[in-house]
């Protein structure tokens, strides 16, 4: 287990913990939570071992492995599929050891060798590799490209793969939903839903807590509590906590103020001063219970919109993409016809890569139509959150010269008032205060640059609002505060998102995006949920048949001796070794070969014919079997005689034997899967 005994931990003057403890037992599923700042991420440094304790002791397993999700971007060539195998750390270390126990034509280390590669699943790291990759939304053509040539978000995911490919005792995950759409998230909960070590995570997404853990561990004034449950627990437990907390705070101070009259009174009177002189004392020596400090919640709302066109906008019959370098047009939304009408609450659901962005960028009128008409109500503003942030920022600009700009823009059509003590003041409500408004905003976090944007937004009294993906940076706080102004806006919402909390607290109808169309979704974030898992396990299933497919053809056509052309023409069954269908010209020389008889007898012929190529086929397919068979068996015995005590010059021995039964195995089993393609194939001219 993992204990902390008045551990201390400070970051630079500031303590982050002082004198906590707690104790994490094998297999628990810990949410850890607190606000920005509050040390999240510097206890789990001190669990990976980068940051140690100022004072007290920490103590984990020494025998534990652990895994983590690197946080620096990968710069390599390297396949994707690669990249991830690469994260099982053991099996690198073995594949290692056997390249040098043959360099050293050591039988025995071979033999050992085999045996652990075998036990670490070597067998099916590729497939366990790309199940991960595709889980985490990447397209089956993506397998095998190289790490460079995908963006930073994607390569986040990779790594992100990577980490849980590891074998691991320990499983350290710092926000690993911030990269994620929905489809890669509810996978990933149900990935981590099966997952046996011990797993701590930090995330601000309540419902991902909720589902996949069972502890919660929150830090608030340099303090580490401990409550059973997962995060909607936790809440309840606190909430009840501060409560009785109050309560018997308010009850002390009225028996302070009690005995503290008592001593003012009678504190100068010599009959009473002994009296007086014991309740000073007893106010000391009672331990003083801490006040319920209201935390500071942020909190904001839209103002009221100036008008509300009813419809807001009507897409008809448009087309939706962008136009590439070369001046072509990528479609990727074709046949919408949508309306969107003044207080609708509209959530957009898809895939990942099937146009959401898309649609949002094409009416927020940063992409054009590429067909089709968007038609505006009279009147419409746009309030637009980018998935980007730095989308609408200037990251050499500071808050206040964005502000000073907009309000430039807006002139006379704001209702704001623009001086620059107004916009420090209004700023001051999104949490910029002091020195922050003059603070560049490439310097900021991704929590303030998301303020800053929604500070914006505010400012313009938008009647529509265009939501990306608004809460990846934001802490649960701020999520809780976006919520409330959401569901207070008087205005129309459209709103991208993988947090479901959001999403059910907001949208009361949802828009499906996918195979190149937009429609309604008839049904709530339960059902999508389980539709993403069926249609994950649809694709993973249909990338299994088509690359089997794939394999059998390719094999097919390399190994079965080629129709002669002037076969073709004989009958419609012959193609079935290309895979092409007989043309109209061989359908027609067919019907003027001859009579049914003859037509009948050059069949049979050619059936007789393939039945003698079928022969050898067979013959060379079983004698493989049972070789192979007689192989397993053999190698099973050497195995169990290298398990016991034998000479050294017998186990040198036997570890090569062992190479080379797994040697001449897997070239019989290639043989065994072109005889095999071979035979379907001549079977279907046949059939």
């Amino acid at each position: 287990m993992i204990t902390l005994k008045n551990v201390v931990l400070r970051r630079s003057a500031k303590v982050l913990l002082n004198s906590v403890n707690a104790t994490i037992n094998p297999g628990e599923n810990v949410g850890l939570v607190g606000r920005n700042g509050a040390g999240k991420s510097s206890l789990f440094a001190l669990f990976n071992g980068s940051l140690h304790e100022d004072g007290g002791s920490f103590n984990i397993p020494a025998q534990w492995r652990m895994a983590q999700v690197a946080q620096n971007m990968p710069e390599t060539d390297e396949p994707a599929t690669d990249f991830v195998v690469a994260g099982d750390t053991r099996l690198v270390e073995l594949e290692a050891a056997l390249v040098q126990a043959e360099a050293d034509d050591d039988g025995m280390a071979i033999a050992h060798a085999y045996t652990d590669l075998a036990d670490a699943g070597s067998h099916d790291a590729v497939p366990r590799a790309q199940a991960l990759i595709l889980g985490l939304g990447f397209k089956v053509s993506e397998l095998d490209k190289p790490v460079n040539s995908f963006s930073g978000g994607w390569r986040m995911r990779l790594q992100l793969a990577r980490a849980l490919m590891a074998p691991s005792d320990l499983l350290l995950l710092d926000e690993p939903t911030n990269h994620l759409d929905l489809d890669a998230l509810v996978w990933l909960e149900a990935w981590l839903k099966r997952y046996t070590g011990t797993m701590i995570v930090i995330s601000h997404d309540r419902e991902f807590l909720d589902a996949i853990t069972n502890v919660t561990l929150h830090i608030d004034n340099a303090q580490l509590t401990r409550y059973g449950g997962n995060y909607s627990k936790f809440e309840e437990l606190r909430a009840q906590q501060l409560e009785l907390q109050g309560a018997s705070f308010a009850k002390q101070q009225d028996k302070i103020a009690h005995l503290q009259k008592f001593i003012d009174r009678f504190k100068a009177k010599a009959s009473k001063a002994k009296q007086a002189q014991s309740r000073v004392k007893a106010i000391e020596r009672m331990e003083k219970i801490a006040p319920v400090l209201a935390d500071a919640d942020f909190t904001f709302e839209f103002k009221e919109p100036a008008n509300l066109p009813n419809p807001m906008l009507a897409i008809s019959d448009a087309s939706f993409g962008y136009t590439a370098e070369d001046g072509s047009s990528k479609t990727i939304l074709q046949n919408v016809s949508r309306s969107v009408l003044a207080g609708q609450r509209i959530g957009i659901l898809g895939a990942n890569g099937q146009g959401k962005s898309t649609l949002v960028k094409t009416i927020a009128r940063t992409m054009n139509a590429l067909a089709g008409t968007v038609t505006e109500g009279r009147g419409l503003s746009i309030g637009y959150f980018a998935q980007q942030e730095l989308d609408v920022l200037r990251p050499h600009e500071n808050p206040l010269e964005h502000m000073a700009r907009l309000a430039r823009e807006l002139g006379p059509n704001s209702r704001e008032p623009s001086r620059e003590q107004d916009l420090r003041s209004y700023l001051g409500t999104f949490n910029f205060s002091g020195d922050m408004v003059k603070q560049s905003v490439g310097s900021m976090s991704g929590g303030e640059k998301a303020r800053l944007v929604l500070a914006m937004i505010v400012w313009q009294r938008p009647n529509l609002l265009l939501l990306d993906e608004p809460t990846n940076h934001l802490d649960l706080a701020t999520r809780e505060a976006l919520s409330m102004a959401l569901n207070d806006f008087e205005g129309t919402v459209m709103l991208v998102s993988h947090d479901r909390a959001l999403l059910r607290a907001v949208c009361d109808e949802f828009w499906m995006v996918g195979r190149g169309a937009v429609g309604p979704f008839d049904g709530d974030l339960d059902d999508y949920q389980r539709y993403l898992l069926d249609e994950a396990k649809r694709q993973r299933e249909l990338a299994k048949t088509e690359a089997a497919a794939d394999n059998l053809a390719a094999k097919a056509a390399a190994s079965v001796p080629a129709v002669p052309a002037t076969t073709a023409k004989i009958a419609p069954v012959l193609v079935a070794n290309t895979g092409e269908p007989i043309s109209a010209t061989g359908q027609n020389d067919l019907k003027k070969s001859g009579d049914g008889r003859e037509q009948r007898k050059q069949e049979a012929a050619l059936r007789q014919q393939q039945l003698e190529r079928l022969r050898p086929l067979k013959r060379e397919l079983e004698q493989i079997d049972q070789r192979l068979a007689a192989l397993s068996t053999e190698g099973a015995a050497l195995q169990e005689r290298l398990a016991q005590a034998l000479a050294p010059a017998d186990i040198a021995d036997g570890g090569r034997r062992l190479k080379a039964i797994s040697d001449e195995t897997a070239t019989l089993e290639e043989r065994w899967l072109e005889l095999t393609g071979q035979i379907e194939a001549a079977s279907a001219v046949t059939a």
